[in-house]
């Protein structure tokens, strides 16, 4: 009986590991030699037959650029906001959070004074789709990868995280009332402590339904992602199978095209 291979459902870190190889300009043998492993075994990950291991995906990290390695460093697990308070000096490419002033022109043409809590912050608006609860959104890995469409100005009391800050389209109906369908949310990615996730909504990345919203609950220790609407079944939330959260989510936004 021939025996066949499942392959893994999610391609962006294959591509990710192709383009660094690409990059350095080296081939599998040599790849295989710096992460001192089999070529074989670069030869499966690019194929995506295997899934490169914690300690891989650093090494994969370290030998790359700036931008390539949160990409892999976080599929490893490591939390980005711990690590950037850790680094004096850290790699952590920085989104647009310069500070933007809000001025009214008086009748004399001169800019009237405006209060500090008009300050707006730019916050980038990310070319993916986060599918509600049962609705498959846009394969991502991570959301460091995605490209923005544009930067939003909003108001910084918004968002008490504004370098770890990102808006996305919302896709689907589950979660109305609370998100429609077409919504714009904000997405903080600096939360790392579960128990204060517990009851909020939060951004899932899995490998078989993309980027999803859900609100994660905890009963008896057992962590749940629920829809709002009661008829779409919950999920629970195993280690390695459902899902990795991203974020959570801060706000909402209708109506903006």
């Amino acid at each position: 009986m021939k025996r066949t291979t499942k392959r893994v459902a999610s391609s962006e870190w294959v591509l990710q590991i192709t383009a660094l190889r690409a990059r350095l300009g080296i081939n599998q043998a040599e790849l295989a030699r710096r992460l001192k492993c089999s070529a074989m075994t670069i030869s499966r990950w690019e194929r995506g037959l295997l899934r490169p291991s914690s300690e891989s995906l650093i090494q994969l990290g370290n030998l790359s650029n700036k931008k390539e390695a949160w990409f892999f460093w976080e599929m490893a697990g490591i939390q980005t906001a711990k690590m950037d308070e850790a680094l004096a000096r850290s790699s952590r490419p920085k989104l647009a959070t310069q500070m933007l002033r809000v001025e009214t022109i008086g009748a004399d043409g001169q800019a009237l004074r405006v209060d500090r809590k008009f300050s707006v912050i730019g916050i980038p608006l990310l070319k993916a789709v986060v599918g509600s609860h049962g609705t498959a959104g846009d394969k991502r890995s991570i959301l460091r990868s995605i490209a923005s469409s544009g930067i939003i100005g909003v108001p910084r009391v918004w968002c008490p995280n504004p370098a770890y800050t990102s808006l996305l389209r919302v896709t689907g109906r589950s979660m109305e009332p609370t998100i429609r369908n077409a919504d714009m949310i904000a997405v903080d990615a600096y939360p790392t402590e579960r128990h204060e996730l517990y009851g909020h909504l939060v951004v899932v990345i899995s490998e078989q339904h993309g980027l999803s919203v859900s609100r994660l609950r905890s009963y008896d220790g057992i962590e749940v992602l629920e829809a709002e609407d009661r008829a779409f079944e919950p999920v629970v939330l195993k280690k390695g199978r459902s899902g990795r959260i991203v974020g959570r989510v801060l706000w909402s936004i209708s109506g903006i095209s």
